[in-house]
């Protein structure tokens, strides 16, 4: 099937479309934001700029549209009829670029998780944003998990003497 609008159109349309504060990223963001997580957006030292980030919990969440980054075995996503080979190079090039900036935040170490813009769909999307409340505070507990040490053997450690000090009294 051809194409129903024309080139010009076309360029427009998507052009339009934006790359911050969708629906999608707006869905979670109100949703973390209720539960007490507090996170910035954007931010721009960061490899790819991640839509959030949490530095208490040493996350980064990028939300990403299932067209846009080629999300595999989704039913959103399919590849336009017309001008195919721009479009499978333009996706290719999407998917290696969040593949390389989520290893280089990994290797900062930073913890990274992906939210598909099909698991925000009405039927799923509670149970996508009670997993990922799950998986935040898992991170954090794991993160500053308390570590047990050998402490030594009070009773069979050798105290050293300290010298009794009397004040105000001669000694006899």
């Amino acid at each position: 099937m051809a194409d129903v609008l024309n080139r010009e159109q076309r360029h427009r349309c998507m052009s339009a479309i934006k790359g911050r504060d969708t629906k999608p990223e707006l869905l979670v963001r109100k949703f973390l934001f209720s539960r007490g997580f507090r996170y910035r957006l954007n931010h721009p030292r960061l490899p790819g700029h991640p839509d959030l980030v949490l530095r208490k919990y040493r996350t980064v969440i990028f939300v990403n549209g299932c067209f846009w980054h080629g999300h595999d075995n989704c039913r959103y996503f399919r590849l336009p009829k017309t001008n195919i080979d721009f479009w499978q190079k333009k996706i290719e090039r999407n998917k290696e670029r969040d593949k390389k900036e989520q290893c280089q935040l990994a290797a900062m170490g930073w913890h990274c998780i992906t939210v598909w813009e099909c698991q925000l769909k009405p039927k799923v999307r509670i149970q996508t944003l009670e997993s990922l409340a799950y998986t935040l505070n898992h991170i954090f507990l794991e993160d500053r998990k308390i570590r047990t040490y050998d402490l030594p053997d009070i009773n069979n450690t050798p105290m050293v003497a300290e010298p009794e000090v009397t004040y105000g009294r001669k000694e006899q």
